[in-house]
């Protein structure tokens, strides 16, 4: 059984999971210090954001709003720490281009959920 998820899917999940796919093949390449520190929060971070994308596609509408808001607060440390690991050198500036464009479209999908959900 393929349990991938496509672009038939919940569309956030599938953009989530494109990011998390491109970083999952990065993060190994980080050095080891940075790999189990800034490394492991931010992949953290994204598994917990695919969570709440999940469990907030499966809500209903009155408890939508409450995992949204928590969804965008964990988006935000997710996009907060993955700059700071590019700017202590974590990574390089392709990398964090590539999946910050990725994010940056994730949190504009965020906000329209959030904004619809109202």
């Amino acid at each position: 059984m393929n349990a991938s998820i496509t672009k038939t899917d919940i569309p956030i999940l599938a953009k989530l999971g494109e990011a998390y796919k491109k970083w999952h093949l990065y993060i190994q390449h980080l050095p080891k210090i940075t790999r189990y520190t800034l490394g492991a929060k931010i992949d953290n971070l994204f598994t917990d954001c695919i969570e709440l994308a999940l469990l907030a596609s499966h809500e209903s509408k009155e408890q939508k709003g409450a995992t949204l808001v928590k969804l965008n607060a964990k988006f935000d440390s997710l996009k907060f720490f993955f700059k700071l690991l590019w700017e202590v050198k974590g990574i390089n500036t392709n990398v964090f281009t590539q999946i910050s464009k990725q994010l940056a479209e994730v949190g504009r999908m965020i906000g329209g959920w959030m904004k619809h959900s109202r």
